[in-house]
């Protein structure tokens, strides 16, 4: 029988934003689902930690990661190039839901593991040439509940944070990518695990 994770989809919120679209929905898994999900991936996925490069400088990826697809495409970033898994049942009805509630049909998935709030994920976009002129990305939050912060690229005054709760799924649409910027910074506050799937389509 296929797990269902669209129950409470329909709840959403679009943050005020310029120059993007993004939505916030709050309930997409409830509690119960959020936590089976959280177990299986922690247990189960194959986790690797990677040096990463950024601004010139070479350093362990403070997070670990594990990269899935429906086909062979491989994702570079920051000087790493990761090779995706195929995707397990579990996931591929993830993605089937995160596919409905966005219109969009991903291929890739991308899964973070922050081991408690040392491990973060600095000022990025997601950008890359093999994601397309203005990529729309899907994030589904897992465990302990992080900050998120958002700033505009070319005005330094448009700021937003907001904090990612389990079982919630963050649609980055239009603009999201072109024009912002976001962050997950440390913070010693959290001390327990959040796992995030980013989906994404690898052209």
């Amino acid at each position: 029988m296929a797990y269902s994770f669209f129950d409470n989809a329909q709840e959403s919120i679009q943050l005020p934003m310029q120059d993007a679209i993004v939505e916030y929905h709050p309930t997409f898994l409830n509690t119960d689902k959020a936590n089976d999900l959280f177990t299986y991936l922690h247990k189960t996925v194959p986790w690797q930690q990677d040096q990463i490069t950024v601004y010139g400088k070479t350093y362990m990826q403070p997070r670990l990661t594990a990269l899935y697809a429906i086909n062979k495409n491989p994702y570079k970033y920051s000087n790493i190039r990761m090779y995706p898994h195929e995707f397990p049942a579990i996931l591929m009805d993830v993605l089937d839901s995160v596919n409905k509630i966005s219109k969009e049909q991903f291929t890739t998935c991308l899964v973070n593991l922050y081991r408690d709030g040392q491990d973060s994920n600095g000022w990025h976009a997601d950008d890359e040439k093999e994601l397309g002129p203005d990529p729309i990305i899907a994030s589904l939050s897992l465990g302990e509940a992080r900050w998120f912060h958002l700033k505009h690229k070319t005005n330094p005054s448009l700021k937003y944070k907001l904090k990612l709760t389990s079982g919630s799924l963050l649609l980055m649409k239009e603009g999201s990518q072109k024009n912002w910027l976001h962050q997950l910074p440390k913070s010693k506050r959290f001390t327990e695990p959040r796992i995030n799937l980013t989906f994404r389509k690898i052209l």
